[in-house]
């Protein structure tokens, strides 16, 4: 049921239930106390009066005896034997006798005595024999009259007004405060449920695509401030990611686009009559073998970026670095046979995925020959540092300013007019290597090169000498 209620129906109806409970308890001790207050004092009045009336019905003189208070009622018994009505006094004007208190035939007395006069004494209340109102009965087994108990009972009607009235007070006094208090908790809950309200609204507006939107005033020093502030968080990132997002997929389209319009004029030649002149078949099917392969390429690494970009593991295996950069290397010098490398490294292992970090050197010396003019220099370095293994790219060509070497890592992202799509790279080399470097839980970073140039450092865990 409370799970179909509004969160401030809930609390509004949580507070007053927890209210009025205490309220309820607070009314029912007071009641309490106060009746066995009243009833205690009744109690006093009985002891004062039981002398006058002992001595009365038994006919004895003592010395001063207290009046019996109006309307008592008096009886007499002997223990095993038959009662006697002594009767009640008269309470009301005009000779009305008062009601008669229905006394049990047997009351249950102590079995020692309970006075400093050694009478055995009892306490107890009863209703009247009509029916209408109560009366506090004081029993007793009196020391100096052995063999006869004494009922002395007075009526509660002056109690059981002042409690009546007590009753109703709190009732009324109940229902005020807590008619206040739904006030009150309405109003702060209404105050306090404000920021939420700015969520819902901004929420209901992102899901209508407007990710601009933002909570306003979200104050972190309350619970709903801080949620806020993680919704306005997470939209900022959202936001971002829908920005890269949107920023990939037109850079991929238009990546794609320049290849896919060749293959069509290609194909277009071959439907004008290529197929019966060879030198312009060689060209068409050549042209479209070229382009096809720089396509798959560009899907082969959109792919990859996919794969890294939903946290896919990697293969974990030992890796021999300094074999792997060996490799890279000369597989580089071939390419480039007259381009200096040179090449200086540390016996270092780390886990990871031996093809991917291939990868990532061939991706940084590709670079490094793309972006930099014929037989310029490069040097590769790996190193073990404080339990982790460094490898460094460095080449002497235009080098990169801070603002480029702040975003070099970025999919699509080209610096100049170095990085034109004429020189064949659709700027996804560098990205890979952040992203293969990032997944083995290393970090990738750019730098000029002291002298002029670009400087690229790997820096992965491990990197342990091999056995």
């Amino acid at each position: 049921m409370l799970k179909r209620l509004s969160l401030r129906t809930r609390l509004l109806v949580g507070v007053i239930v927890l209210a009025g409970v205490g309220l309820v308890a607070a009314d029912v001790a007071t009641y309490s106390a106060l009746s066995s207050y009243l009833v205690g004092q009744v109690d006093d009045t009985l002891n004062q009066v039981h002398i006058g009336i002992e001595n009365q019905v038994f006919e004895e003189a003592g010395g001063p005896t207290p009046a019996p208070v109006p309307g008592d009622c008096v009886q007499v018994r002997r223990i095993g034997g038959a009662a006697s009505q002594v009767g009640c006094f008269r309470a009301y004007s005009g000779g009305q006798e008062p009601p008669v208190p229905s006394l049990p035939a047997q009351v249950s007395l102590p079995s020692e005595p309970n006075t400093p006069d050694g009478d055995k004494v009892s306490f107890f209340t009863v209703s009247s024999t009509s029916g209408s109102g109560r009366y506090r009965v004081r029993a007793s087994e009196e020391a100096q009259h052995p063999g006869y108990e004494l009922l002395i009972a007075q009526p509660l009607r002056s109690v059981d007004s002042t409690l009546h009235r007590l009753l109703w007070i709190e009732v009324l006094v109940t229902a005020v405060v807590l008619a206040a208090l739904a006030a009150s908790a309405l109003w702060i809950i209404r105050i306090s449920l404000r920021p939420l309200r700015r969520i819902e609204e901004t929420a209901a507006a992102i899901t209508a695509g407007d990710l601009s939107h933002r909570v306003e005033y979200a104050d972190p020093q309350t619970e709903v401030g801080r949620v806020g502030s993680a919704l306005n968080a997470m939209l900022d990132r959202i936001e971002a990611s829908d920005r890269r997002l949107r920023r990939f997929i037109a850079d991929a389209s238009h990546e794609l686009r320049t290849p896919l319009a060749a293959v069509r004029a290609y194909a277009e030649l071959f439907d004008r009559g290529a197929a019966a002149r060879p030198a312009d078949l060689e060209r068409s099917m050549s042209g479209i073998t070229r382009e096809s392969e720089r396509m798959s390429l560009l899907v082969d690494d959109l792919l990859l970026l996919a794969r890294l970009d939903e946290g896919r593991p990697l293969e974990q295996k030992p890796v021999d670095l300094a074999k792997v950069v060996g490799e890279a290397v000369d597989a580089a010098r071939v390419v480039e046979p007259d381009r200096p490398i040179e090449v200086s490294v540390e016996p270092a292992t780390v886990t990871g995925d031996e093809a991917r970090l291939h990868q990532v050197l061939d991706n940084l010396l590709a670079n490094a020959r793309t972006h930099t003019p014929a037989g310029t220099p490069v040097s590769v370095e790996l190193r073990r540092v404080d339990g982790h293994v460094a490898l460094t790219v460095a080449d002497h060509g235009p080098g990169l300013t801070e603002e480029q070497a702040a975003r070099v890592f970025e999919r699509f992202y080209r610096t100049d007019g170095s990085r034109a799509r004429a020189s064949g790279g659709a700027g996804l080399g560098l990205s890979i290597v952040a992203a293969v470097t990032e997944a083995h839980g290393g970090t990738a970073e750019a730098r000029p090169t002291p002298g002029g140039g670009a400087t690229f450092v790997i820096t992965l865990r491990g990197g342990h000498s091999p056995r």
